[in-house]
């Protein structure tokens, strides 16, 4: 059985995968290329790929008979087309639950650094531009008490709700495409609502929290942006293509967003150059899973779905 690490793991995670199959960990740490991804496909029975990797249309069919496992390292897997994927006989799986606390806990920092504005500070002391203390310097948004919104009530968002709710006192409210449960919810003292607009009208920040894709593709749009509270802060640790970049910006502009912290971004790496024009913006670089413990857990969690796999078993964690 061959397989192909289209990214560099942890060692620790790289180690206990060369004792199970055969595997090339490809080098350089870089996303492979279309003309990769096609070669890939007749000489690998299995392919561990990242959210980061950019997979062909043309893999899936030029794959059919050879391929046998796509095992993502990660839980969103919108980088792959999994109806090609099933139509072309290859098992995809993923790797949830294993890097739900270090999301949420990424999606607090940024909600916390983009209300009390500490980019702007930190650029600020950097450049050697802060002459002291005043009362009416760098004022921000005042995290306790005020109202969450989260757009889908996953792990991610249940983790979430209970940072801001028990950590901070904040009343949250959200939106899921499925019925939540009273009695979950009441655990983390949430109210759903039935729409994305009606959970940015009422909220001081709106932190994103739902899957990547065709159905969510643009979910925060220009009436999303419209409903929100003027001065209300965007979060985003989901997937870029949630927000449509283009209205963030328009509302940006206006005024009427007050700030936004974001991970996630369209067509990463590639950022808009826009982003860098607006202070009010807090960027990181996708590190929603950036711990050790986490990125580890995630290679062991893959590794189990190929060890299932070449069991026959049922990958634990198999979406088709």
């Amino acid at each position: 059985m061959r397989a192909l690490v289209t990214r560099a793991w942890p060692k620790g995670t790289q180690d206990r995968l060369a004792q199970v199959c055969e595997a090339t960990f490809r080098d350089p740490d870089t996303a492979m290329t279309e003309t990769e991804w096609m070669e890939a496909a007749t000489r690998y029975d299995v392919i561990l790929p990242t959210v980061s990797d950019s997979i062909p249309a043309g893999f899936y069919d030029a794959a059919k008979g050879k391929v046998r496992l796509l095992a993502n390292y990660g839980v969103g897997y919108n980088h792959i087309d999994v109806a090609a994927a099933e139509a072309a006989g290859i098992t995809v799986t993923n790797t949830p639950g294993v890097l739900t606390d270090c999301t949420a806990d990424l999606a607090m920092g940024l909600l916390l650094a983009a209300a009390r504005r500490l980019g702007e500070g930190e650029r600020e002391l950097r450049a050697g531009r802060w002459d002291g203390w005043r009362p009416t310097h760098l004022i921000g948004h005042k995290v306790a008490g005020a109202t969450l919104g989260i757009i889908g009530f996953g792990r991610i968002g249940q983790a979430m709700a209970q940072r801001a709710h028990h950590g901070f006192g904040m009343k949250v409210v959200f939106q899921n495409r499925s019925r939540v449960a009273p009695e979950l919810a009441a655990q983390y003292g949430a109210t759903q609502l039935a729409s994305v607009a009606e959970v940015a009208e009422v909220s001081d920040f709106l932190s994103l929290h739902c899957p990547g894709g065709a159905d969510t593709r643009h979910l925060i749009s220009t009436d999303i942006f419209a409903a929100m509270k003027p001065g209300a802060i965007l979060i985003n640790t989901a997937r870029g293509d949630v927000v449509d970049e283009d209205a963030l910006f328009a509302a940006l502009n206006t005024g009427h967003l007050g700030g936004a912290g974001l991970d996630v971004y369209q067509g990463e790496p590639k950022l808009d150059p826009r982003f860098l024009k607006h202070e009010n913006l807090v960027l990181a670089p996708h590190l929603g899973s950036a711990t050790g413990g986490t990125r580890a857990a995630m290679g062991h969690r893959a590794i189990d779905n190929l060890e299932a796999f070449l069991k026959g078993d049922t990958p634990p964690d198999k979406i088709v």
